[in-house]
């Protein structure tokens, strides 16, 4: 009798269609997610053009064509049912309304030490011919920056070998510098200095929208077997796809933060960030963005910081990565967009001239333009000191250099230029080094010190003559 009592059945039925409604849930979880394909309506450059499907920013898709013909884009932008997209490869052999197929996924990076001593591409493709890479794991392309305030500070220098940068401007571990110049003046040489003398756990090198023949040369001159054991290079030479090379630059930062994440100290050579911001540039036109400054759309403004902050110090007690990020000055132009934006974002800028290059002076480092914004947290106050009073004698000589040279500077009317002109010789000395051989921090420092202090010896050995 109380099996047919009205609340009794009532609960019965409920519970039968919550037991078949969850039975239908777990049905779903294990059922095949449903993909809408699109098809391709318009090709117009490097942009490609889907319509009838719908994917997220970032997310990747498989356009095929009917000949058997694949190629991967990503989403870069839309407008109404409209998707853009940009190939990661050549579009050769893609037809009118190819079949457009999205993936739901972004990017991922794969990571773990079986990327030591390998060269990829901006895909995780291996270049060096030694096989497969076997990953430990996998992140995101484009991961979130460390809370600024869970940052450690910087407060310990770097060597980076280089006797100018060393005893002028210090690196500290965690830093990020950029080496400006117009063309053919030597950023990548004294990269690849850094490169061997620098003191690091990790290296990681991208090179970014460069010429192909470099990486042969990088790899082999500039980290060579032993430096290549201890390093990872992400290659995507100038006739990659401008999304390859933007994908270069992010897998080669997220590579640096995962060996961060694990203590080790991280060097990240990028080479260079005026080639990622082209081709950010390059994107955003084709999807028709508007110029902004000197034809850069506002997208490679906000594309540049986001970059640039990944790098730096981690959470207390980890690791750091110590970032250096060439930058060129087209025309030499040192108010360049790119250039006066990197400098405005970066934690130091070293400037090299062509004329000290044509001069034969090499590393070509402006000392007048040049600043480390970390040098005064990490250097004692006598170097500091010293370093100050070696900038004012090349400042008072440059200014002076005319005179000097038409032979209407006349001894003793300038005490302090005086002791310019006596002690230039070696200034320059101090200046010039081998790419060859390395000056160690302390060595730099101790070199500084000593031209300082001979002068006064000098000139009293010229008074008592």
């Amino acid at each position: 009798m109380l099996a047919n009592h009205p609340a009794v059945r009532l609960a019965a039925e409920r519970s039968d269609r919550w037991s078949r409604r969850m039975a239908w849930q777990r049905s779903r979880a294990h059922a095949p997610e449903m993909i809408v394909e699109g098809k391709l309506a318009r090709v117009a450059g490097l942009t490609l053009e889907a319509v009838g499907c719908e994917a997220a920013l970032g997310a990747r898709c498989q356009i095929r064509g009917n000949g058997g013909s694949s190629v991967e884009a990503e989403v870069v932008g839309f407008s109404g049912d409209r998707l853009y997209l940009m190939p990661t490869g050549t579009m050769a052999g893609i037809m009118p309304n190819a079949r457009v197929i999205p993936h739901h996924t972004v990017a991922q990076v794969g990571i773990g030490d079986a990327l030591l001593g390998r060269v990829i591409d901006g895909a995780g493709n291996p270049l060096d011919g030694r096989g497969p890479l076997q990953y430990e794991g996998c992140t995101r392309l484009e991961a979130e920056p460390i809370n600024p305030l869970a940052r450690q500070p910087i407060h310990r220098p770097l060597d980076v070998g280089v006797r100018s940068i060393n005893a002028l401007f210090s690196v500290g571990r965690g830093q990020r510098l950029g080496l400006f110049a117009g063309s053919g003046v030597g950023k990548s040489t004294l990269l690849g200095m850094m490169t061997r003398f620098t003191r690091a756990d990790v290296i990681v090198v991208g090179l970014i929208g460069e010429r192909g023949r470099e990486v042969k040369e990088f790899v082999e001159d500039n980290l060579g077997a032993a430096g290549l054991a201890r390093s990872v290079v992400v290659a995507t030479p100038a006739d990659c796809s401008p999304l390859l090379r933007l994908h270069g630059a992010w897998r080669a930062t997220a590579i640096a933060e995962h060996f961060r994440e694990r203590g080790y100290q991280v060097l990240l050579l990028m080479d260079s960030l005026t080639r990622f911001a082209q081709a950010q540039r390059e994107i955003g036109l084709a999807i028709g963005e508007p110029p902004a400054t000197k034809g850069y759309p506002p997208s490679v403004f906000g594309r540049l910081p986001q970059l640039v902050e990944r790098a730096g110090t981690g959470a207390e007690g980890g690791g750091s990565i110590t970032a250096f990020y060439t930058v060129l000055a087209e025309g030499d132009d040192e108010n360049d967009p790119i250039v006066d934006a990197s400098r405005a974002i970066l934690d130091g800028h070293i400037m090299l001239s062509r004329d000290m290059a044509e001069s034969g002076i090499y590393p070509p480092i402006n000392i007048e333009s040049s600043i480390s914004r970390s040098m005064s947290r990490i250097a004692s106050p006598q170097h500091l000191a010293a370093a100050q009073k070696f900038r004012e004698i090349v400042a008072c000589y440059l200014r002076n250099r005319d005179l000097i040279t038409v032979g209407a500077y006349r001894a003793g009317s300038d005490p302090q230029l005086d002791r310019a002109v006596r002690l230039w010789p070696r200034v320059e000395a101090f200046l010039r080094q081998s790419t060859q051989a390395a000056v160690s921090f302390e060595e730099s420092i101790a070199q500084l010190e000593t031209l300082l202090n001979s002068e006064p010896a000098d000139a009293a050995a010229r008074a008592r003559g």
